[in-house]
């Protein structure tokens, strides 16, 4: 196992008809979620990704397993509960950069995640431990369950991976500050958006924050600044990896997540960080350019060509 993630998973509808839901007479039924999106990135580029929560035992938990297994994802770890929902959320694309998002997730199966439902011999088969800062927000006992997945994960020698991933929509901005904070300071390779270094130290020069993650305990930080592309910090380095240009951007859901995947990936593959950040770089892009949370992840062949290929020219017709 490479890689082992925890947390929600949803199902996602977006309107067919318009993009606006008081407009909307059919939507379209897919699946996301932040840790999963990270894990079909993964899985897509070859590496073994284990995934732990929960699922209602509803039509559209067994319509989410199925769907995340196909991935080739595991999914041994997901618990099915026989009393809370699969959590729900709709999707308005008004335009490539205006996108909301309403969310039915309260009292979600995945909720009710505790401690007792993690495995350590089946988190210690793992190279690292990725974890996000949503699945903490979610409850009480989910921000306990982090909190001993990444004890195990230290135990046994996995590296930690921490994307903030902030969502105020889903507790205070005091508790958001505090937690981040907390397992900020327990992670080895952290993830945050300019923004969110923002929020939790309250910087917004891109070197200063690097600086305060790193004092606060990462080893390795690497700051996203959107399209633009991102900077990577350690004590011995720091440096600007410029992103990749689009076009077109259709639904820019899920590129934070796509990167995030690029990174470990590049980490599996032992790259040196400024190829690991271009990576990064490369899947957030090509995430942004597709409608979905996960859709337009790519594989190696779709990666390298996008990469690596001089022309836009299609020649696979």
């Amino acid at each position: 196992m490479d890689v082992v993630t925890i947390g929600e998973t949803m199902v996602c509808f977006t309107p067919d008809s318009s993009p606006l839901m008081r407009y909307a007479h059919t939507y379209s039924q897919r699946f996301g979620g932040a840790e999963t999106n990270v894990a079909i990135g993964l899985s897509r580029l070859g590496h073994q990704v284990g995934w732990i929560s929960k699922a209602g035992n509803d039509e559209f938990g067994k319509a989410l397993l199925s769907f995340v297994r196909g991935e080739g994802i595991d999914v041994s770890q997901v618990k099915i509960d026989p009393h809370a929902p699969t959590g729900l959320y709709f999707k308005e694309v008004r335009s490539g950069d205006n996108v909301r998002v309403q969310y039915y997730r309260k009292g979600s199966a995945a909720s009710t995640l505790t401690p007792n439902d993690l495995e350590e011999a089946y988190i210690a088969k793992a190279k690292y431990l990725h974890i996000t800062g949503i699945t903490p927000a979610l409850s009480d006992s989910c921000y306990q369950t982090v909190l001993h997945a990444i004890a195990i994960a230290k135990a046994n020698r996995l590296k930690v991976v921490f994307d903030p991933n902030l969502r105020k929509k889903l507790w205070s901005e005091e508790k958001a500050r505090s937690v981040l904070l907390e397992i900020a300071a327990l992670a080895d390779i952290i993830l945050p958006g300019i923004d969110e270094g923002s929020f939790m130290f309250g910087e917004t020069d891109p070197e200063k924050l690097g600086e305060l993650f790193l004092q606060h305990g990462a080893s390795v930080v690497i700051l996203k600044a959107g399209a633009k592309g991102a900077y990577y910090f350690t004590e011995s380095e720091k440096q600007f990896v410029p992103g990749f240009s689009v076009k077109t951007v259709v639904d820019p859901v899920g590129a934070g997540d796509g990167f995030a995947a690029g990174i470990i990936s590049g980490l599996l593959d032992n790259l040196p960080l400024e190829k690991i950040v271009e990576r990064g770089n490369a899947i957030g892009a090509l995430a942004t350019q597709v409608m979905g949370d996960f859709e337009g992840l790519p594989d190696r062949f779709e990666l390298n060509q996008f990469m690596y290929s001089s022309s836009d020219e299609d020649v696979s017709r």
